[in-house]
């Protein structure tokens, strides 16, 4: 194969199989074919949303950090917001929906703090060894988890007693706001006064310069020709509304998927924790690819801001998005979340925390996570 249409291909497989899978989602969706218009819909959902995550890491790259990691986390929770609201909307035909809803919000978090969080730290372990990354990053992000995860105990709670389901949804209503409301100061803490809170330190860039000058020493580092990827030319501008583009496609593919899967989901009796995780693993998975490269290069600063930070705005900003259009959609979403969904988000947490407190991660830690994540699976199938 000449070397060009190699590297074309390699550079633009996932704009094709994106627009094409969900090409075909379309077809078979006009044919009634259910099981292939929905795996067809996820693949290119999945596909978008990776040259969404590559476009967002040319932006994250011209930006610097903390502004870096939020156009990668805001890229990955829009995508997620859009599959989740979609999915809501089928609420209208089959009400047990709303439980996928829920399990969605959730199993993002879950998925951003195991998933890819732990096979970042496990492969960037075994590369490395051990990495270095700004504790006070990893301390305020636990924090403000801890925090944010504690308010949705509060509609749950309030489900178990004698109140009525009007006193519920008031209720996910103020929390959803003083969500919002714990959003604006995080985002001044970590844009205006504490912006050294979420860079890397001096000791973790001392380390990364250490070991890239021993690669050049023994001969492993070549220097490549400039990238020929386009999006790496474009204006800052015109890649933002390249992203909106692909996202405005995952929507359209999302759809689809949201109308057969809920079908499909419903035949097989997939349980809503198991569709949730679904749901949760294709929107985060382009931030996966992300984080598992910014780990083998050593960036594993980056990875916690990636992770941590998406799992942030997965609680307090897409909840309160999600509670704002189910409202103006006049559907009732109350955020009375099960005991197992915040019993693994406690308990996910506090392995966050001390996996990272210290400022180092090894691939241990990183195997940990996985292994917690695993069971979290097991059980939600069966729950």
């Amino acid at each position: 194969m000449d070397r060009r249409i190699r590297y074309f291909i390699e550079d633009y497989w996932d704009i094709f199989i994106g627009i094409a899978s969900i090409a075909l989602a379309v077809m078979f969706n006009a044919q009634q074919e259910s099981s292939l218009s929905t795996l067809f819909a996820a693949i290119g959902i999945a596909a978008l949303s990776l040259t969404v995550a590559e476009v967002a890491d040319i932006l994250s790259e011209r930006l610097h950090e903390p502004y870096g990691s939020f156009v990668l986390t805001f890229s990955a929770v829009a995508v997620e917001i859009i599959l989740l609201y979609v999915i809501l909307l089928e609420v209208r035909h089959s009400p047990e929906v709303l439980e996928t809803v829920k399990g969605g919000i959730i199993s993002a978090v879950i998925v951003d703090l195991n998933v890819l969080l732990g096979l970042a730290v496990f492969l960037g372990g075994l590369a490395y060894t051990q990495q270095q990354h700004n504790k006070e990053t990893s301390s305020a992000y636990s924090t403000v988890l801890f925090v944010a995860s504690s308010a949705l105990l509060v509609p749950g709670l309030l489900s178990h007693t004698e109140s009525g389901s009007a006193s519920l949804t008031h209720v996910s209503h103020l929390i959803a706001g003083v969500l919002l409301l714990f959003y604006i100061i995080i985002f001044i803490f970590q844009t205006r006064t504490h912006t050294h809170f979420f860079k890397a330190t001096a000791r973790s860039r001392f380390f990364r310069l250490k070991r890239k000058l021993q690669e050049e020493e023994d001969g492993e580092i070549d220097e490549n020709e400039s990238s020929d990827y386009i999006f790496e030319h474009l204006s800052t501008p015109i890649n933002f509304m390249a992203i909106f583009g692909f996202i405005a496609i995952i929507a359209f593919g999302a759809e689809i998927f949201a109308g057969n899967g809920v079908v499909i989901a419903r035949e097989h009796g997939i349980s809503a924790g198991l569709a949730g995780l679904v749901i949760a693993i294709i929107s985060v998975s382009p931030e996966i690819f992300t984080a598992v490269r910014a780990a083998r290069n050593d960036q594993i600063q980056r990875v916690v801001n990636i992770a941590m930070g998406a799992s942030t705005v997965s609680i307090i900003l897409t909840v309160p998005i999600l509670m704002m259009l189910a409202y103006f959609s006049g559907i009732n979403l109350t955020l009375d979340f099960n005991p197992l969904q915040i019993g693994a988000l406690l308990l996910t947490i506090l392995l966050v925390w001390k996996t990272t407190d210290e400022g180092e991660t090894n691939y241990f830690e990183g195997a940990s996570h996985m292994m917690f994540f695993l069971s979290y699976a097991i059980i939600s199938a069966y729950y």
